[in-house]
């Protein structure tokens, strides 16, 4: 039997200019146990199994992100990937494949589309979204993908909740999971998108 491919795409942060960048790491606060801890991104593989190929990308600098860089990557990626993948991202990874549908053909059919905490715009947002920023239609986005779900919590520290609800306007057709108490999802373990991919 065939692997069901993953690709999973993390988050990151985006500046408007370097100046703002080397403000931001003279005044970040580190700690340790945030290096110990295990997310539910590298995860997948342990929970799924073999029955999935998951690929886990590593996308250029995201302590400074930037779409152009980023899109450069993946778009070698693309055409590399099998028929019905299942494209996973988390927060700005989330935001760069909503971009990145919306703006581009993929060259593969797509299986599902899973969102975790994405932003919408820069409203109530701590950092800008530099050039992540959402192009006016997401029409293309729905057309290349059958299955589109889209998870938040209501306590989400990094994305507000309205965020969410944002989303519900701009992409109706998609399954959304409203969850409580799960933060920005920074914890190891992620029932739901588990059960999601296994029912795909």
């Amino acid at each position: 039997m065939k692997k069901q491919q993953i690709v999973m795409i993390h988050g990151g942060n985006t500046f408007d200019s370097k100046k703002d960048y080397i403000s931001f790491l003279k005044n970040m606060e580190v700690d340790l146990d945030r290096y110990r801890k295990k997310k539910w991104g590298s995860q997948l593989r342990n929970e799924l199994g073999d029955d999935h190929d998951v690929l886990l990308l590593k996308m250029p600098n995201p302590a400074n992100a930037k779409y152009s860089e980023w899109k450069l990557v993946f778009d070698k990626v693309a055409p590399l990937l099998e028929n019905n993948v299942i494209l996973i991202g988390h927060s700005l990874g989330a935001l760069f494949l909503i971009k990145y549908l919306s703006s581009n053909n993929f060259p593969k059919k797509i299986g599902a589309i899973m969102l975790v905490a994405p932003p919408y715009d820069d409203e109530d947002m701590e950092e800008s979204l530099g050039d992540f920023k959402l192009p006016e239609s997401l029409k293309k986005l729905e057309e290349q993908a059958s299955k589109i779900f889209i998870y938040h919590s209501e306590d989400d520290e990094v994305v507000p909740y309205k965020h969410f609800k944002k989303y519900k306007n701009a992409l109706p057709g998609s399954t959304f999971r409203g969850l409580k108490k799960r933060g920005h999802f920074n914890k190891p373990k992620f029932p739901e998108i588990i059960r999601d991919i296994r029912k795909i």
